[in-house]
């Protein structure tokens, strides 16, 4: 939880180099949060009003999503431009940062994350 919590306080960072644990924990943290809210507004009935707050909470999520990609773009030493392209985009997320700092930032295995 706590690297879902580490990207929403950088809500707008776009600058610097996301891990792809902190890039992958936020999209696993951001499915199931939004399952489960998907899941109790289906319980509950909630019909149109539910089916506000799920987008309410995608749009609250929207551009840390941005942000966090394009950190991670930049941890494969590629401009952020290429979340544009989603086959591309989920090769980057998927390949390991470059070692040691790039043009982007220093190496953020080597900086202290969140546990």
């Amino acid at each position: 939880m706590n690297w879902y919590l580490a990207v929403l306080r950088q809500y707008a960072v776009f600058s610097g180099r996301a891990r792809r644990k902190e890039y992958w924990m936020f999209v696993l943290f951001n499915v199931i949060i939004a399952f489960v809210l998907g899941f109790v507004v289906g319980l509950a009935g909630a019909g149109e009003r539910g089916e506000l707050v799920v987008n309410l909470y995608q749009l609250a999520v929207l551009i840390p999503s941005i942000a966090v990609g394009v950190r991670r773009m930049h941890d494969t030493d590629h401009s952020g431009w290429w979340i544009l392209l989603p086959i591309v985009n989920l090769v980057f997320a998927c390949t390991e940062g470059t070692p040691g700092p790039n043009r982007f930032g220093p190496n953020p295995k080597l900086v202290m994350q969140p546990a």
